[in-house]
């Protein structure tokens, strides 16, 4: 065989090995997220942690894989990689010093692995752009809101986050109640609505403290707005909330409290 057709061999081979690592990546990363999600005694936030890892761990092996394997092709074709290498170096340097924003954007990349800011499936805002989380690597954050649209945002970029899957949050309902109405007696209302929902709904599991009426929290012509909260685990924030303003409407009906409607007094006058 001639030179060139072994080095054309050993090209195709050093590809077919690239190929074949990167398959089998994939498929290890799939392995653990499956065993992950499987793991009963591990804290979501933990879990969401660990695969978020893997995947950045995957990330990293995939570009070594391939940088490696281009180099070893050139090596065998005979291309002195020695001052290739050292001119990646000085180019890698150059462009170092003019891409800033892009260190910038892996060292809050790395800055919000280490500090647990966020990971894969958690709900967090940034800025004008929320949504789920559903893929982190050194340079960005790739949001789906709930419309289905991805946003990719740098992770230098993130200056302020909202995380509403750290620890707790409140399920808020809200209703609104007639101007001529006892407010006492629609606390009184609410409260117990509320804590027959938390402790003995299908949510009640879900559930990490005891219900708040607050208000009133706010005002029109006709109504006034009555709150309640209820403190739960965050992923079932939204949920839980409308269950519960379900709940306190049909517990206000039953009470005989209306809903409210647009009222107009008029007034006439006579021209004497």
């Amino acid at each position: 065989m001639s030179e060139w057709g072994e080095n054309l061999v050993y090209s195709l081979v050093t590809i077919l090995i690239v190929i074949i690592v990167l398959i089998l990546v994939k498929l290890i990363v799939n392995r653990l997220n499956k065993t992950f999600d499987g793991v009963d005694w591990m804290a979501r936030e933990s879990r969401q942690q660990a695969k978020t890892f893997v995947q950045i761990i995957a990330w990293v092996v995939r570009v070594l894989a391939i940088s490696i394997g281009v180099l070893m092709v050139l090596s065998h074709f005979g291309v002195d990689i020695g001052p290739l290498l050292a001119g990646l170096g000085i180019a890698g340097l150059a462009v170092s010093l003019g891409a800033q924003t892009l260190i910038k954007d892996f060292i809050g990349g790395f800055l919000i692995l280490a500090e647990k800011q966020f990971v894969i499936g958690d709900e967090i805002q940034v800025e004008a752009v929320s949504g789920q989380v559903e893929r982190i690597t050194l340079r960005a954050t790739y949001v789906r809101d709930i419309r289905g649209i991805e946003y990719i945002v740098p992770n230098g970029e993130i200056r302020i986050i909202a995380n509403y899957n750290k620890g707790w949050a409140n399920a808020i309902a809200e209703v609104n109640i007639p101007y001529d109405k006892d407010l006492n007696n629609v606390q009184v209302v609410l409260k117990n609505a509320a804590d027959a929902f938390a402790a003995e709904s299908d949510y009640s599991p879900d559930v990490l403290g005891e219900p708040r009426v607050v208000g009133p929290v706010a005002s029109t012509d006709w109504t006034v707005t009555m709150r309640v909260s209820l403190k739960v685990k965050p992923d079932k924030r939204l949920e839980i909330g409308r269950e519960l303003q379900i709940e306190l409407l049909k517990a206000l009906k039953q009470a005989g409290i209306s809903k409210p409607y647009p009222r107009q007094d008029l007034q006439a006058h006579s021209g004497e």
